[in-house]
């Protein structure tokens, strides 16, 4: 048993550093060792796209009964109107359109600072030689083989460009020529202190038919991670869909590659998003109205997710509407809740969402009193402590058990050293005439852990930790702490709380019951060392978290292993 155990142990260990190496090489500008990832490849430009490769086709049999061209065909007409990037700003983004089609290419957060340089808003959409990351709407459809309006169009500009004081609304209306006997009006209407925007869009029949268009509206992205994510932790990058039906479902680029997309292609509720860490992009229709979603490969690392809905029975004279909210912001769980149903869920949790939201919801209490997100952070651990006090009790009562007998477990250990079955079975009597659990300290560890991992992933993607200060050098609890500066060469950040955490984790481990077996007694300690390393890269909210979660360990086992009347002592390594 020891001998398969041992085995297993020296595999983990093995594979972590493997996985570990992998890592540090990424995160150095190197390619992995033994997992080498796929380069990044560069997107090209939306606006560079030919019209049938970046513009949707519908494919359901509803669409098809609509009446109109699903792939657009011969372009649209070319009409004598400037190409012009108009630049808008109002109290909390900075946002540029593109004059083709109407489009959003480059969304700014004035109260988000970038990653890299603090002195520089955040970008998020952006079209750029190092980013393509667009919002696009238009219509699907032609009149005699012509293309009706689409996000390629040239489109004519008017409204204001900024927010003047005292001004709660800023509309921005983009109009397209007559093409066909049709015209495509949209209006985007920003608002103060909001990150959604509402846009209405306008189909005008001028002819003499009716006609039943399409209105798609769509993100798209080039496949690339966002600049300066972690190699240490990963965070979801790429499209996402909510329906009543499948609800929040994620969407990889290499299943759009493979064209293995399992969605919900039909649905009168939901939405469409692209998600990255903190921060993300949707499209929204109204409750009931029917469309169908999609997310597809448009050009060579360039992908985009959707939505398709008709616009049926535009008769000569006559105009319909469509209204639809774009959002793009960061992902503050309160204001996503409140626009609509399940976009919170933006803020990726992953598989503890449901232990996840409460500790946030409980987080932010927190944080409402003390209005610091350090403290709160601190405070949160401590009330956790708290709830599960009596589990650890047991958990260190147990521990402290096992090191008051350790002296007589290592003493037959070593006059049984050459007989491993009567080893096994005089180990197995001390723990029954001492009343003793070896597995007594696990079980109520075990149950918390759950917790704790949904702790790990509420810190990991809240973003009100961008650029909160918590106390001295730390002004940043998303960044990694850099009291000490970088180490040449390698760029691995050297600051106080990454050494803090390491010491009490050591300390922790020197405070437990050394394993009988040798082996396992220096993995206890080897893995703490190894593992301390990636939190030099973590961001140090969470390295607060493990810090304040140890301290509070160390003082309970402190206690209960006095009053058991077990000293507490040291257990050094020793290593040969």
């Amino acid at each position: 048993m020891n001998d398969i155990r041992r085995t297993i142990l020296w595999v983990v260990f093995g594979f972590s550093l493997v996985l570990l190496w992998d890592q540090w090489q990424i995160h150095n500008g190197q390619k992995a060792t033994f997992f080498p990832q796929p380069a990044v490849k560069t997107a090209a430009a939306p606006g560079a796209l030919p019209a049938d490769a970046s513009v949707p086709t519908a494919s359901t049999p509803a669409a098809a009964a609509a009446g109109v061209n699903q792939v657009p065909g011969t372009p649209s007409p070319a009409v004598a109107v400037p190409r012009e990037r108009i630049e808008v700003s109002t109290d909390v983004l900075k946002l540029t359109f593109d004059s083709e089609g109407g489009s959003l290419v480059r969304s700014e957060f004035s109260q988000h600072s970038d990653m890299a340089d603090h002195s520089k808003p955040f970008v998020l959409l952006d079209e750029s030689r190092e980013r393509v990351y667009v919002a696009q709407t238009g219509l699907i459809g032609g009149v005699n083989g012509v293309a009706l309006a689409n996000h390629k169009t040239p489109m004519t500009f008017s409204g204001e460009r900024s927010l003047k004081d005292g001004q709660d609304n800023l509309n921005l209306r983009f109009e397209s020529a007559d093409i066909g006997g049709v015209k495509l009006v949209k209006t985007y209407t920003l608002q103060r202190g909001s990150y959604a925007i509402s846009v209405k869009h306008e189909v005008i029949n001028t002819g003499s038919a009716a006609v039943s268009p399409q209105l798609y509206v769509q993100l798209v992205r080039d496949g690339n991670k966002p600049a300066g994510e972690s190699s240490f932790y990963s965070t979801f990058t790429g499209p996402a869909i909510y329906t009543e039906a499948k609800k929040y479902h994620k969407v990889e680029f290499s299943d759009i590659e493979k064209n293995k997309v399992d969605i919900d292609k039909t649905a009168d509720k939901g939405y469409v998003a692209m998600v990255q860490h903190y921060f993300a992009s949707a499209w929204l229709l109204a409750d009931g109205v029917a469309r169908e979603n999609f997310a597809r490969k448009v050009d060579t690392n360039l992908y985009a997710v959707g939505m398709i809905t008709p616009i049926k029975d535009v008769a000569p004279g006559q105009s319909k509407s469509v209204e639809a909210t774009l959002y793009t912001g960061p992902q503050e769980e309160k204001k996503l809740e409140a626009l609509a149903t399940g976009l919170d869920l933006l803020k990726d949790y992953g598989w503890l969402a449901i232990l996840a939201k409460p500790l946030f919801w409980l987080l932010d209490k927190l944080f409402g009193l003390l209005n610091n997100w350090g403290w709160s952070i601190m405070a949160l651990v401590l009330l956790l402590k708290i709830a599960f006090y009596w589990l650890n009790a047991k958990a260190y009562a147990s521990m402290a058990k096992m090191k008051a007998i350790n002296p007589r477990i290592m003493d037959m250990r070593e006059r049984l050293k050459d007989n491993p079955q009567q080893m096994q079975q005089e180990m197995m009597k001390i723990y029954r005439e001492e009343k003793v659990n070896p597995m007594g300290g696990c079980f109520p560890i075990m149950v918390q852990i759950p917790v704790f991992i949904a702790l790990y992933w509420v810190l990991l993607s809240t973003v009100e930790m961008r650029n909160a200060p918590w106390v001295g050098w730390i002004h940043d609890l998303s960044a990694p702490d850099t009291l000490f500066g970088t180490i040449p060469g390698i760029n691995l950040p050297i600051g106080l709380l990454p050494i803090l955490m390491t010491l009490t984790t050591l300390l922790q481990t020197a405070l437990n019951p050394a394993p009988p077996d040798p082996m396992q007694a220096k993995m206890m300690w080897i893995m703490p060392l190894l593992f301390s390393v990636m939190f030099f890269a973590f961001p140090s909210g969470l390295v607060l978290y493990w810090i304040t979660n140890n301290i509070l360990s160390i003082a309970q086992q402190w206690v209960i292993n006095t009053r058991m009347g077990v000293p507490p002592q040291f257990n050094l390594p020793k290593f040969k």
